[in-house]
């Protein structure tokens, strides 16, 4: 293994409530020319409104890069789980299949 060279080290702080994470289970992303926007949006069954939970905006370089890591990252958990079953694409989980709310 290379010696690394210390100053190229970049040292990343996670704080307790980022650390806890934001339960996703619908991004959206749309982009420009200049960036991409990606809402990270929590649906909740029976509730027909749903609030954008998390935005992250990068770059058309850095965009290609988180996907290529998440292309990589989906691969190696196939090998060791198994194929991830594919939903329909355009369907949004408005109810997720269960009785509407009421109150």
């Amino acid at each position: 293994m290379e010696n690394q060279n210390p100053d190229n080290q970049l040292n990343i702080e996670l704080s307790e409530e980022i650390a806890e994470g934001i339960y996703s289970n619908l991004a959206i992303i749309t982009h420009s020319p200049t960036e991409f926007v990606v809402d990270f949006i929590r649906v909740m069954p029976g509730v027909p409104k749903a609030k954008v939970k998390s935005r992250v905006l990068l770059t058309p370089q850095h965009a290609k890069r988180l996907m290529k890591a998440l292309a990589d990252n989906v691969q190696r958990y196939e090998q060791i789980h198994g194929k991830i079953k594919d939903s329909e694409v355009n369907a949004l989980p408005l109810n997720f299949g269960g009785p509407t709310a009421q109150a």
